[in-house]
């Protein structure tokens, strides 16, 4: 059985990965996470600690900590996770975002190179370096087009530019040292457990509370959706199967619209939660985020072709599952809705600092 660290393994993909890996015995689990405000233990309380997992308490911009990780589990591989990841918070609040996302990354590859560089030749061939990052580095499409893994970088917040830089430094630490080094770039998420400030749980969560579903603009914004338990099986791939320095783009092919995200959720409150009807009622159209990108759209052909990967749930299915998550499990979110993050504005630049 592969140990794997996994950074970021409390976050919402991260603890996806941990959960799916560790209950289907396919690997021995590190979750290496700072426990920021949108990490949650809870998330993983379906696997023990034992044998198939251990969490470490740790920051990766700890270059101490970092290196007993890799001292202490001599791990197969490692899916770097950790970030910050929120557009909205990156305006506001950008260091965090430069501290983690770059630093950190920086830390990581640097504690990951000093152990590896030590190991015999057979250890050193089959370690993986799995950095997982985003469509949002590629900048805005036109209604037309695809990101490619070759599409150039033009990134439009504090957030994917410093996803950027990582993506950067990855490639870079490949090139330079021979660091085995893989970079996916996904679309957008959703599903069971992610941080309530996202577009889909908060729209479902204020539905179902009857508060207004704020909507950027227009609501005309497009994103590729893909369901989280189907990125989970890309980054196995990746990690399993991807050759060194290559990177694969990954999403769901559901290009929609916030408006049409927004209208769906509707619909399945109204049959599954119908004491709100009609839930429509509630969308209210706010000022828009500054920078909003206009489209992002994936090309996964890359890793379909290379690596066999295929997504097993479509938009209508995942969120249908995501929904009925969500109103089953108040015990999850109800306290971060009402300590941690209760549904305010983020992102306006008027408040922004560095």
């Amino acid at each position: 059985m592969k140990t794997i660290l996994v950074t970021g393994g409390a976050g919402f993909i991260g603890s996806a990965v941990c959960r799916n890996l560790a209950a289907s015995g396919r690997a021995r689990i590190i979750n290496v996470d700072k426990l920021t405000y949108a990490a949650n233990l809870h998330s993983l309380d379906t696997i023990q600690s034992g044998n198939a997992y251990a969490f470490v308490k740790a920051d990766i911009c700890d270059r101490a900590a970092m290196d007993a990780l890799f001292a202490d589990h001599a791990p197969d591989g490692v899916l770097h996770l950790a970030a910050e990841s929120h557009v909205d918070r990156s305006i506001t609040g950008s260091r965090a975002f430069l501290d983690t996302n770059v630093v950190g990354t920086f830390t990581l590859l640097e504690a990951a190179r000093a152990w590896w560089q030590q190991q015999p030749e057979v250890r050193r061939n089959a370690f993986r370096f799995v950095h997982v990052s985003t469509d949002e580095v590629f900048g805005s499409l036109g209604d037309t087009g695809l990101f490619t893994e070759d599409t150039r970088y033009d990134p439009s917040s504090p957030y994917s530019a410093t996803k950027a830089a990582s993506d950067h430094l990855v490639r870079a630490w490949q090139r330079t040292y021979g660091l085995p080094c893989i970079i996916t770039n996904c679309s957008n998420n959703f599903g069971p457990y992610q941080f309530p400030e996202k577009l889909i749980p908060l729209m479902i969560l204020n539905a179902r509370a009857g508060k207004p579903l704020p909507v950027y603009g227009s609501g005309q914004n497009v994103r590729d959706w893909l369901y989280v338990d189907d990125h989970v099986e890309a980054l196995w791939l990746a990690l399993t199967r991807g050759v060194p320095g290559e990177t694969y783009n990954v999403g769901g092919g559901n290009e929609r619209t916030n408006l049409q995200v927004v209208n769906a959720i509707c619909a399945l409150m109204d049959r599954l939660h119908p004491s709100g009807a009609p839930h429509a009622r509630l969308i209210n159209f706010v000022a828009d985020r500054p920078g909003h990108d206009h489209r992002y759209a994936i090309d996964a052909s890359r890793i379909r072709a290379q690596l066999g990967w295929r997504a097993n749930e479509n938009f209508d299915s995942g969120l249908e599952k995501t929904v009925q998550w969500y109103l089953a499990n108040e015990a999850w979110w109800g306290p971060l809705r009402t300590r941690v993050y209760g549904g305010e504005r983020l992102g306006l630049a008027a408040t922004a600092k560095a």
